[in-house]
Parts: structure tokens; sequence; C-alpha cells
């Protein structure tokens, strides 16, 4: 079976170690990643930012004060998904050293997660929810060569 199309838009903003960011997210790994996520052909932007960016979208769009580690942004899921994709630089990178992930992994992990929401996945509406979208994600992340992110 095909992969579907993806158009990707990937932008770094003014993030702190952006040399190490930009190592662990070569477009060629960030469109793997996603199209591998992906059911449909997608639109997608995907933005690096700092912590102050990630917090202000956060506070904006969620009312919670606080960077998170992924904002998903979902404008249409068909025929065509379209959505931006907003991963906070620090947050990502504090959680990878605490997990004892790269931080190539964790992206990869956040970009899945991230692309799936993009699609209708939601954890938040049930624990049968949660399991069901955490399973697809393990399994899209093995296929991508990673280890459960659960673990």
């Amino acid at each position: 079976m095909a992969l579907p199309h993806l158009t990707l838009s990937l932008q770094f903003g003014d993030i702190a170690y952006a040399a190490r960011h930009r190592t662990a997210l070569p477009r060629h790994w960030v469109v793997r990643c996603l199209r591998h996520a992906l059911a449909l052909d997608a639109e997608l932007t995907v933005r690096i930012v700092n912590e102050e960016e990630g917090r202000a979208l956060n506070m904006s769009y969620r009312r919670k004060d606080y960077a998170t580690n992924v904002l998903t942004f979902d404008y249409q899921q068909s025929p065509v998904v379209m959505a931006d994709l907003v991963l906070c630089a620090t947050v990502v990178a504090k959680e990878a050293k605490a997990q004892g992930k790269s931080l190539k992994a964790h992206y990869a992990h956040l970009l899945v997660h991230g692309a799936l929401h993009a699609q209708g996945w939601d954890h938040e509406t049930s624990l049968q929810d949660a399991k069901a979208m955490e399973a697809y994600e393990v399994q899209i992340l093995a296929g991508l060569g990673l280890d459960n992110p659960y673990r």
C-alpha cells in the first residue's frame, strides 16, 4: 500500500541549540514519520518553537499557562488533512532526557502523536480512546524502527 502524499512546511523558530534540533529533525525523517502516521494525503506545517512561543500558543488556544510538547491545530480532516503541528524544542529536549530517549526518537513520537490528532484521534475523551491511540502510536513507531515510547 502506498503511503499518503504529504506537502510539508518545516519551520524552525528562534530556538536555543538550533543545530541540535535541526540534526534530530532532517526533512526526510520528518516526512517519513508523518507519512507513516497519515491515512490520507496531507498539507502540514511543522514548526519548532521556543518556550515563550509555545507557552503563548498554549495559553491562547487551550487556556493553559505553560509550554507543552506538541500542539495540533487541525483545520480539515478530509479529503486532505490540513493542520499545523507546533513542537516546543525546550520541552521536547527535557522530556527526551528525562525519559532516556534520543531527541530524534522523541520528536518522531510527537510528530506521530500530532499527526494522529490532526486526523481526529483523541486520548482525552476516554480511557478506551487513549489506549487505542497509544497502541496505534506504538505500531507506527515500530514500523519506523523505534521502540515503544510508553515503556
